[in-house]
């Protein structure tokens, strides 16, 4: 019998299939076992009825512990209130390998604990979803670039030189010489574009910033299209079709996935091209208007009502629990679980707004926006911002000035909703050879580390521009998910090197 996917039963309907995989979950009455099985493509609950096998195959099935791996066989039945829509009635069963104690149970279980067992974290359907999400944003990434002309390239990992400042490099060894980690495939790829007009890298890159916060990793990948003869305007209108693209598709193909996470996917239907433009001017002046701080003001009454009207349902449903039947209890399990995740978040929004408002009210021109004022710009959004012409004080030596304000630089960071802030970072790049060796000198940058990169003004310079893209925030974003930790198989974070 050819094995079968979970994904593919609907092929096989009323059809006899083996599927292969582990057990999710299992329970057993006194003449059925149903248990969920798991195989990488999807869940299906297989029903076990004592009346149909031998004793020796129900003697195996009730032995089955949770993570057990085994191949069962049995017939196709469409049902639509069982998870995927179909079932496996079992008529036999043959099992690879009985689990030890499975320390990830349906209990709740502590952050620390869960990424202590990320290798065995990953396979809970939340994380399984994530996942899904993430390859399908990958592929999509590379589809979009494909049929638009431009070719992958790759940039080193190892670097004699800082793309984004000194002060996040890891440095390491490299035969007697100093080396670093890779902040950015961009000067590369600048290179790379020089001979090929539009190329895009798509690799890991390291930030030793000692930040814990949510949206922060040591480790994470980006991908960094660089484009020939592109000027700001162009970079932004490819950056923001980018961004469409890539929602879209997660919506076409990953819906049950983001059903799975309990994505509100009305939110992400509102991300269609072209995306809200503002410069930074204007953001600081929205920053600090009567608008956002009326915003915050109805805020906190509406989330403490939300708060008092919750807590009394939660008070109500414990009541009831007790003289509740069984399957009532499982509906007042859910409620509350769901119901204490939303005190929670009200809770840190009634933490933050205190620090959202000071924020706001204390931000200068000429500083950069850091998440709580990103945050606040983007809930005045359904759709993902760009904000463009920076200080060119707090942007990096590569990029070029604004001819109509030298203070300036002709950068853009793409905002997303709901408090996810920057994904992208691009610019148009300096083209200058004298400008910019001004810059790198203005920023105690090692001249000899970049005579190669300079090269590229020394010998045809054109315009070009370029951006990146932070996979893992745009991840957390898409998927819904609280922290970026959760939006990469083995995430790297400040004194997490396990597993």
């Amino acid at each position: 019998m050819a094995i079968s996917s979970i994904k593919d039963l609907s092929e096989h309907e009323g059809k006899t299939a083996t599927l292969q995989g582990w057990v999710y979950n299992q329970r057993t009455s006194k003449k059925l076992i149903f248990t969920i099985l798991r195989d990488g493509t999807g869940l299906c609950q297989c029903v076990t009825s004592i009346d149909d096998v031998s004793g020796n195959i129900w003697k195996k099935i009730s032995s089955l512990t949770q993570e057990s791996s085994l191949k069962l066989t049995g017939k196709v039945v469409k049902d639509d209130r069982s998870v995927g829509g179909y079932e496996l009635h079992v008529t036999d069963i043959e099992i690879v390998n009985i689990a030890h104690d499975y320390p990830i149970t349906p209990k709740e279980h502590g952050v620390e604990f869960l990424m202590d067992n990320r290798h065995l974290w990953l396979r809970s359907q939340h994380q399984w979803a994530a996942m899904q999400v993430r390859n399908e944003i990958i592929y999509s990434i590379h589809q979009f670039f494909q049929e638009r002309g431009f070719i992958q390239m790759d940039a080193p990992i190892f670097t004699g030189n800082a793309a984004e400042g000194t002060t996040t490099l890891f440095e390491t060894n490299y035969f007697d010489q100093p080396a670093y980690l890779t902040q950015s495939g961009q000067l590369y790829a600048e290179a790379m574009a020089m001979a090929h007009g539009k190329v895009y890298t798509f690799g890991p890159t390291f930030r030793a910033e000692k930040s814990k916060t949510r949206r922060h990793l040591t480790e994470f990948w980006m991908i960094e299209p660089e484009m020939v003869f592109y000027d700001l305007d162009m970079d932004m209108k490819l950056a923001e079709e980018m961004i469409a693209y890539i929602v879209q598709r997660v919506l076409s193909n990953k819906r049950s996935q983001l059903d799975i996470l309990e994505r509100d996917i009305a939110k992400l239907e509102n991300v269609k091209a072209p995306f809200p433009r503002i410069s930074y001017n204007d953001a600081v002046d929205l920053l600090k208007s009567d608008k956002t701080k009326n915003m915050l003001d109805e805020m906190e009454v509406s989330r403490k009502e939300e708060e008092v009207n919750l807590k009394k349902e939660l008070e109500e449903l414990q009541k009831e629990y007790g003289q509740a039947k069984k399957g009532r209890k499982y509906q007042i399990d859910r409620r509350s679980k769901e119901i204490r995740g939303l005190l929670e978040k009200i809770e840190e929004d009634l933490r933050n707004i205190p620090t959202w408002r000071e924020s706001a009210e204390k931000f200068k021109w000429g500083e950069d926006f850091g998440g709580s004022d990103e945050t606040l710009l983007t809930m005045q959004f359904d759709q993902p911002i760009m904000v463009h012409r920076y200080p060119a004080e707090v942007k990096a030596f590569y990029m070029k000035k604004d001819p109509d304000d030298n203070r300036l630089a002709l950068a853009v960071d793409v905002l997303a909703p709901e408090g996810y802030g920057e994904i992208i970072g691009g610019s148009q790049r300096e083209d200058d050879l004298d400008v910019l060796l001004k810059a790198i000198e203005k920023h105690n940058l090692p001249e000899e580390a970049f005579k190669w990169y300079l090269d590229l003004r020394r010998y045809g310079s054109v315009p070009h521009s370029g951006f990146g893209l932070g996979l893992e925030r745009t991840v957390a974003w898409i998927c819904g998910l609280e922290h970026v930790r959760e939006t990469i198989p083995f995430p790297r974070l400040l004194g997490r090197l396990y597993p």
